[in-house]
């Protein structure tokens, strides 16, 4: 897992509340191989007309919001089910940290697991974000992991929080077998002991 540290990119605003994973990534392409990227399919139909087409008033068809590193979204952002694509899709696309008031609790843990991260702000922090950069398209948003502050497009730091031991597999880039194997000399020392201790179990 990529270590997260501060990061700092241009963000998009989303406006809809209840953004849910089948629209982050429909369930038709859940089935593709992780190794064979998700690149391209992040809000697959959301971003299109029922002809296919690319609707050119979806946000992120917009020539100032395209490559864009950060969503700020409203509430609920990645309810519904708990489809890991949804992470495997933003993370591909080149999205580090999503910003909104609340998420789907599957969700939330699913982003971080896979190196991004999900930020918590109040819904009117959230929604000031959100006019920031549509008044300023192409404006760049920092999420400093650090000091656990977001700095906006006008330069005023929003301080959030985000779980300590989630906090420090991303700052140290650890997924949760990596995690683990940090103990592995205490783990092993322990197994040796009870193999003395309880040796019919072996």
């Amino acid at each position: 897992m990529e270590t997260f540290t501060k990061w700092t990119a241009k963000a998009a605003p989303i406006d809809a509340a209840n953004v849910d994973t089948d629209q982050i990534i429909p369930a038709p392409y859940l089935s593709r191989i992780r190794t064979d990227g998700y690149e391209g399919l992040l809000f697959y139909r959301v971003r299109r007309n029922p002809d296919g087409s690319m609707n050119p008033d979806f946000i992120l068809n917009q020539e100032a919001f395209k490559d864009v590193g950060i969503l700020v979204a409203d509430r609920n952002f990645g309810c519904g089910s708990s489809r890991e694509g949804a992470a495997w899709t933003l993370w591909d696309n080149g999205i580090r940290s999503v910003i909104a008031p609340s998420f789907g609790d599957i969700h939330y843990n699913n982003q971080m697991n896979n190196s991004m991260v999900p930020v918590k702000l109040p819904a009117d922090i959230c929604a000031d974000l959100r006019k920031q950069l549509h008044d300023n398209p192409g404006a760049e948003i920092t999420v400093d992991l650090e000091k656990n502050i977001v700095v906006a497009p006008d330069g005023t730091e929003h301080t959030f929080s985000i779980p300590e031991f989630g906090r420090h597999k991303l700052l140290n880039g650890l997924d949760d077998v990596s995690f683990t194997l940090e103990s592995e000399a205490e783990i092993g020392a322990y197994e040796a002991k009870r193999k003395q201790e309880a040796d019919w179990l072996y």
